[in-house]
């Protein structure tokens, strides 16, 4: 008889593999990666890791949903505080905590558009990435509405179109800092320049 394993263990065995994985789909892109590798990676056995994900796509899409939550989570958080400045707390969500355009581009980024990219004739990663697009929606809009509530910020325009301007911005970018160098895509440039416009529609 197995010994019982308590939820606590199992919940850091799966954040152990997930931590794990990340890196493994990094490395070798979303198609090459297998569940192999990230047995190797995470040191678990066959059974260990198909006891938490069926699959790879299910492994994948739960990296994808754990840091989704967790960054509407911490947005939330910081919401139902007291806010200094709605218009810090946008950058921040936009990017990170330095708060700045710069050249930098979540690693995992060109995974994730490979996934999707890759997937779009199945129905069920269609209807996972339609979720993900809107809950990413809600991020913003979210951030955005309580800046208008609290005249920080300007209703000239609804929150949720500028949101989906700045998921566009930024799918956009990830899929060419994909296929071209950083020298030829001057994200950091294009970034200040967005950041003057969400400025001008914001009026901050």
């Amino acid at each position: 008889m197995s010994p019982k394993v308590s939820k606590q263990h199992q919940q850091q065995r799966r954040t152990k593999i997930l931590e794990a994985a990340k890196q493994v789909f990094i490395e070798n892109g979303y198609e090459r990666t297998t569940m192999k590798h990230v047995m190797d990676a995470s040191n678990v056995s066959r059974g260990g890791l198909y006891q938490y994900f069926a699959n790879k796509e299910d492994l994948f899409e739960a990296i994808l949903a754990d840091s989704l939550s967790r960054v509407y989570d911490e947005t939330r958080e910081k919401l139902n505080q007291k806010v200094d400045s709605y218009w810090e707390l946008l950058l921040l969500r936009i990017f990170g905590e330095s708060r700045v355009p710069n050249d930098k581009m979540d690693p995992l980024a060109p995974s994730v558009l490979e996934f999707f990219i890759t997937g779009r004739n199945d129905s069920r990663r269609r209807k996972y990435g339609k979720e993900r697009y809107h809950f990413g929606i809600k991020i913003y809009s979210d951030v955005i509405k309580e800046g208008q509530k609290n005249k920080e910020f300007s209703s000239k325009y609804d929150s949720e179109i500028v949101a989906r301007m700045i998921v566009s911005f930024i799918d956009g970018l990830a899929l060419d800092y994909a296929i071209i160098s950083n020298e030829e895509l001057m994200m950091r440039e294009q970034s200040i320049l967005f950041v003057e416009l969400l400025k001008m529609a914001l009026e901050v």
